[in-house]
């Protein structure tokens, strides 16, 4: 496949800032501990990507969770708890995301030689509009700015893995085919969002909420357990259907220029 790339549209945290994911992870752990459970870190990275209010409910769903609302409140969970859990973590994430906008390694360097070669820079969000005034001023402070985003709140309430965001994006940024444009993210709900819309995928190892760890922890890991943590993320990446995995954003400028698309 050939032509020329207009536009690349990235995820948030986990793939532009916040390595490892960290500031809404932290958030649900605490709103869910205040009525009683206790999510591991597979029910709590488990919905990652989709909205905020759409990964409260998917936890609420998952069998362990219910029991464990039942069985601290005597009683089945309902929509407003759910609710409830939501309005907590959205307090705490708008806490928390000042401190995790840092962008990852490769992000700046990455972005600068897309522009370079006349490639737009748009973003998709599982957060929503009022935690984006925090996390995008903090970003840019930090060097790192799309020339767009779009949450849920802009397309009805309705996020991933619908292409509704995607869309918004590539009419602002005035793309002219979905061929023309590539999705970078970091969990599969990112990966199916940008196959809904029909662009080229591509799946982050490094800093990836499926990966699951900061970047000290990473670096820290001996080089037989990290090869096979990076061949976890890849499996899960090819599982959910992604056409490309990268260590990191260092290798997206390369990746588009092998393929033929960027700019001439």
């Amino acid at each position: 496949m050939t032509g020329r790339i207009e536009a690349v549209i990235f995820d948030w945290a986990g793939t532009t800032v916040d390595y490892g994911c960290f500031a809404p992870v932290e958030a649900f752990r605490q709103a869910f501990r205040e009525v009683g459970i206790d999510p591991t870190a597979e029910e709590l990275r488990g919905p990652m990507g989709l909205s905020k209010r759409q990964h409260v409910q998917k936890m609420f769903e998952m069998p362990r969770i219910a029991a464990c609302f039942e069985k601290a409140q005597g009683r089945p969970w309902q929509n407003e708890d759910a609710d409830g859990v939501y309005r907590r973590s959205e307090a705490l994430i708008l806490r928390l995301l000042p401190d995790f906008a840092q962008p990852l390694p490769h992000v700046r360097e990455a972005v600068q030689a897309l522009r370079a070669q006349g490639v737009k820079i748009g973003s998709t969000t599982g957060y929503n509009d009022e935690m984006m005034r925090v996390v995008v001023p903090a970003a840019e402070a930090a060097g790192y700015r799309p020339d767009c985003w779009f949450s849920s709140d802009s397309t009805g309430g309705i996020g991933r893995p619908y292409p509704y965001m995607v869309f918004r994006a590539l009419e602002k940024l005035g793309v002219s085919s979905v061929r023309a444009a590539v999705k970078v993210g970091d969990t599969a709900a990112d990966i199916r969002e940008g196959r809904n819309a029909g662009l080229v995928t591509v799946g982050l190892i490094e800093g990836s909420s499926l990966m699951g760890l900061s970047q000290a922890e990473y670096e820290a890991l001996p080089e037989d357990v990290r090869q096979k943590e990076i061949s976890r993320v890849r499996r899960a990446y090819a599982d959910c259907g992604a056409d490309h995995v990268l260590l990191n954003l260092s290798s997206l400028p390369a990746l588009l220029d092998e393929l033929g698309y960027t700019a001439r």
